[in-house]
């Protein structure tokens, strides 16, 4: 996971808002585009990438104002690739709206209406879109990897005789084998348990909500927002956002491995909200911008918080965070 702005509505000079890329193998996925997120990819390591697809949670300034620049500059690029944007209902009227500001585009663009329930089938994952309690059509999505096939016992297919190469190949992916003497080896024979994929769930902006409790259950990583501290918390109702006590209390019921936090408001240090969490949820980060989460298979050891791991000058000292009064 690269974050590419973890401020609220408004940006600050350290937090560009929402924006998320999750780099899985050779894919890259962005799941919201607040304002600013092209520069923010140009300033990273990743680079502005001819994405595929975009994920919009819900319609909000501080969620798409990034797009239309986006969609302009991929033109300016002489983009051929088509594209493929995701959003609630809705999205088909947001993307005619802003046809002005981007004109003619020289490559596909797809629009992908999604709801609350859909589920996106892909190689080897899903993307279950989920209900956001945030009014409206708000969406969050969690992204749910395949069961692994077990470990394959080496020491066991070395005495069984099963030859080096294709065969083994088979085995690994589930089918069974027949050897040179005639006898068959099923998968069962040669491997373990089946082992589960990782799930990333990203929230969005919402209050706390027991959808989001049960789809993030014992996810690998939760990247809930926490808006506000708790002396904000009728300020946090009335906005259909959460507090870093609520957000910690769903990663806590939910037994999530870690919760990253975002959509900071301008009130806050990234300390303060980390504060009100880790007494209830220790395993809590709160990001910042080009901050980079690692997420292992859970046997190769837990999710890790790399500071500034997405910018070419990561070893330089992270800068002083200024809250607004």
């Amino acid at each position: 996971m690269v974050f590419l702005g973890t401020s609220a509505s408004a940006p600050t000079a350290r937090r560009n808002p929402s924006a998320l890329l999750v780099r899985r193998g050779g894919e890259r996925l962005l799941f919201d585009c607040g304002e600013g997120t092209q520069r923010q990819l140009l300033r990273s390591t990743v680079g502005l990438v001819d994405l595929e697809e975009i994920f919009l949670t819900h319609f909000h300034a501080d969620h798409f104002l990034g797009l239309p620049g986006m969609l302009k500059t991929f033109a300016l690029r002489a983009r051929e690739l088509p594209l493929t944007i995701y959003g609630p209902p809705g999205l088909n009227a947001l993307y005619d709206s802003m046809r002005i500001v981007f004109g003619r585009l020289p490559y596909p663009v797809e629009l992908a209406e999604v709801r609350a329930g859909d589920t996106l089938d892909r190689d080897g994952y899903r993307l279950l879109a989920f209900p956001a309690d945030h009014g409206g059509n708000a969406l969050g999505y969690a992204l749910v990897e395949d069961e692994r096939p077990g470990r394959f016992d080496v020491e066991l297919a070395d005495s069984l005789g099963i030859p080096f190469g294709p065969a083994r190949g088979l085995l690994q992916k589930g089918e069974s084998v027949t050897l040179d003497d005639g006898s068959v080896i099923t998968p069962d024979v040669v491997l373990g348990e089946a082992r589960t994929g990782r799930t990333i769930v990203y929230t969005g902006d919402t209050a706390p909500s027991p959808v989001v409790e049960a789809i993030a259950a014992n996810a690998d990583l939760l990247i809930h927002e926490a808006t506000f501290t708790c002396e904000e918390a009728s300020r946090a109702e009335d906005t259909q956002h959460s507090t870093a006590h609520d957000a910690a209390t769903i990663a806590a019921r939910a037994g999530v491995r870690m919760l990253a936090l975002t959509h900071i408001s301008t009130r806050y240090f990234g300390s303060e909200i980390a504060e009100e969490a880790r007494p209830i949820f220790a395993n809590t980060v709160v990001p910042r911008d080009f901050d980079v989460i690692e997420v292992p298979f859970s046997e190769r050891g837990e999710p890790a918080l790399i500071r500034l791991g997405a910018r070419p000058d990561r070893d330089a000292p992270p800068a002083t965070e200024t809250p607004s009064p």
